[in-house]
């Protein structure tokens, strides 16, 4: 491990992270992998809130534009040079495939120009190391609840880079649901913040929507039915003439989903003896569900920890911490990395 890890910096080792899967250009430098000396976040939100979405194409050519600017910026806020870095961490999947292969072909021609390692980071390992940033005393095992606009899994994460899926959605993934419920009611993108910030304002029982558990002993979602269900509600109101009370459709959605998850964390906690949960992705920074889960947590006598908001968001620091561990556990990639959309969580085609 010493002659693996040596750095040109002695005491320290430094990785440059690129993190280009959707519609944020982000690059950062991080500092034996858990200390993040910059982290810069350049968001195509407003660009893609007229389409009411991402646009893939357009997300590609803004990835072009902006990439070298924002690692201009990661490496002059980290106060160090190019020549300093130890190896380059990048996203290779999954995400749209367009944006993907502007982070990897940036990673590959610095990696070889530098003549340093390259290591091909999954999306999703991503997040869940986002909370080793975050805090710094967390270590394996736990279980990790990752819930974002592309994926919904529970994950026993065993060791770094050790992962046991213990379920995922079967259809929508929990924020895909709240951005077609939020589109639906007209209210903007991204949806999801949207919804958390009307919900608190509602009332949560005052519709009734469905939750789905799926079969007894899974740990599988599904949240399309309940996506339906809100879109027959507003349709059946809006043919009635009836009034639309906002803050009430998002409250009750709100706690549908967030009931569902809670459930099935603590419960797949409790059957792998697990007395720490963590949260992952984008939707760990709605509110709702930071609120009930550290509720029903602390019933069982079981940790919540979760990542700051910059840190929820797709960002190239989180990127760079499992780059470090992969790095740590001699997964190095090859010149021929290339973008995979569909990557699985543990698949490593590197």
């Amino acid at each position: 491990m010493s002659d693996l890890l040596s750095s040109k910096n002695g005491e320290y080792f430094l990785t440059l992270a690129i993190e280009s899967s959707c519609d944020e250009t982000s690059a950062a430098v991080l500092k034996n992998g858990r200390q993040v000396l910059s982290n810069i976040i350049s968001s195509q939100i407003d660009v893609h809130k007229k389409f009411g979405g991402v646009v893939p194409e357009v997300a590609s050519r803004k990835h072009v534009e902006n990439i070298d600017i924002v690692i201009e910026k990661a490496l002059e806020e980290a106060g160090v040079t190019l020549k300093d870095i130890d190896h380059i961490g990048v996203t290779y999947g999954p995400g749209l495939v367009g944006a993907l292969l502007v982070g990897v072909s940036t990673a590959k021609a610095m990696a070889y120009a530098l003549n340093i390692p390259l290591v091909g980071v999954n999306h999703i390992e991503g997040h869940i190391c986002a909370n080793y940033i975050e805090h710094k005393e967390l270590e394996p095992p736990f279980l990790c609840l990752i819930v974002s606009g592309g994926h919904t899994h529970l994950v026993h994460v065993k060791n770094y880079g050790n992962y046991d899926i213990l379920g995922r959605t079967r259809d929508d993934a929990v924020g895909e649901a709240f951005d077609k419920v939020a589109r639906a009611m007209g209210l903007g993108y991204p949806g999801g913040p949207i919804i958390d910030r009307l919900a608190k304002n509602g009332d949560a029982e005052a519709i009734e929507f469905p939750r789905v558990y799926l079969e007894p002993e899974s740990f599988d979602f599904s949240f399309s039915g309940l996506k339906s269900a809100v879109l027959n509600y507003l349709n059946s109101q809006r043919q009635k003439g009836l009034e639309i009370k906002e803050e009430d459709v998002a409250a009750s959605f709100q706690a549908a989903v967030v009931e569902v998850l809670v459930h099935k964390a603590i419960k797949a906690a409790k059957l792998k003896n697990l007395n720490t949960i963590v949260l992952a992705g984008g939707v760990a920074a709605n509110s709702g569900l930071r609120e009930s889960l550290y509720k029903e947590a602390k019933k069982e006598g079981i940790y919540l920890k979760h990542p700051s908001i910059k840190l929820c968001t797709d960002n190239a620091a989180m990127i760079g911490c499992a780059a470090y561990y992969n790095y740590m556990n001699g997964f190095i990639s090859d010149l021929y990395l290339n973008a995979i959309p569909n990557l699985k969580l543990g698949e490593r085609k590197l």
